[in-house]
């Protein structure tokens, strides 16, 4: 065979699995019954009063995604934590550097107001 064909097996097999497992899926799902029910707006268990379209302050995906910055923070102190002893000097002041790059930033986000609840 050559490589062509080998891509192209595959290439097949990327279409042909998705496709059979979603057409398996439809074929032997439980066919649910139809009505007015059925067609009702699903929102934990209670329905809806009043606007359902509500409008959310930037606020909360500001601070997510100062949380999710101070998290990634975690993930890069915990390897050099653990080999803390073997990295020496130079490491620990490029630590010192990212952390007080950090910390900036969460300065800087507290007067802009990113952090308030109201």
């Amino acid at each position: 065979m050559s490589d062509y064909s080998t891509i192209g097996i595959f290439f097949v097999l990327t279409l042909v699995f998705p496709l059979a497992a979603m057409a398996s899926s439809w074929l032997f799902r439980p066919k649910p019954a139809s009505g007015p029910q059925k067609l009702a707006p699903y929102e934990c268990g209670v329905d809806t009063q009043g606007k359902t379209w509500v409008r959310m302050k930037v606020n909360y995906f500001l601070y997510a995604l100062i949380f999710l910055a101070f998290d990634v923070e975690v993930l890069f102190l915990f390897p050099w934590a653990v080999k803390f002893q073997a990295l020496g000097l130079f490491a620990f002041v490029e630590m010192l550097i990212f952390i007080a790059i950090l910390v900036i930033g969460l300065w800087y986000a507290w007067k802009k107001g990113a952090l308030e609840w109201y």
